[in-house]
């Protein structure tokens, strides 16, 4: 059979909303396993400060932690407990915002929110996210057992927001759940005035870079389609 003709299943090793919804816009149904990777010890044991490397760390380490656990329940299922599925494909993510060269995540709380809302307006910032895919499928059934990544780098133009706006936007919660304090697909979406890049790697996950990583591993990217 194809690559194309059987389908393979993704598991995504995030909590992101965005993502999820990002990737079932596309046509793939994945399984979410949220990792318990601690992304400051993470920093802190490894040193890395630069926006894309950091994006790119976290992006492994959270699908590696995701690919162990999915290994481990797959292999000490019994005979006749087909409640794991076979292991196909684990996909990480991280986004961070690059702003003058300091890799910034999620707001540590609302007035953190305020202070960089107030630097970053009006100008222009890199939403680094790192994408880290793990195949996990038996050699027999086409697996690789590949492991690579990559990052995707989309420029954001902020709009010069008052401060009025500022204390509303952060008031909605929003800002603090995601990378960078703001979206680009919700509330915060009247506040950026352009990007250049991929739209969907602002979003958290880059579909045009996923069907590169995919094709790297030897899988088709319509084998990714959930009915496939």
């Amino acid at each position: 059979m194809s690559a194309v003709s059987t389908h393979i299943p993704l598991t995504l090793a995030s909590a992101s909303p965005a993502r999820l919804a990002t990737l079932r816009a596309a046509g793939i149904e994945p399984a979410v396993r949220v990792s318990d990777v601690d992304e400051p010890a993470v920093l802190a044991r490894t040193g890395i400060t630069e926006p894309e490397d950091v994006a790119l760390l976290l992006a492994k380490e959270k699908a590696e932690d995701v690919a162990r656990t999915v290994e481990r329940e797959y292999l000490d299922q019994d005979d006749e407990d087909d409640e794991a599925p076979e292991p196909g494909l684990v996909l990480g993510c991280d986004s961070v915002l690059d702003l003058d060269g300091v890799a910034l995540g999620k707001p540590a709380d609302a007035q953190d929110a305020v202070r960089r809302w107030k630097e970053m307006r009006g100008r222009s910032g890199r939403l680094c996210t790192g994408h880290w895919l793990i195949d996990l499928r038996d050699t027999e059934n086409g697996g690789t057992g590949g492991t690579l990544g990559a990052v995707s780098i989309t420029t954001v133009h902020f709009a010069k927001v008052t401060d009025e706006e500022i204390e509303a936007y952060v008031a909605t919660g929003e800002p603090l759940a995601v990378a960078g304090a703001f979206t680009v697909d919700g509330i915060g979406g009247a506040f950026v005035s352009g990007i250049e890049g991929d739209h969907h790697g602002v979003v958290g996950l880059s579909l045009p870079l996923l069907r590169d990583l995919t094709t790297e591993l030897g899988v088709a990217w319509p084998s990714l389609w959930t009915g496939k």
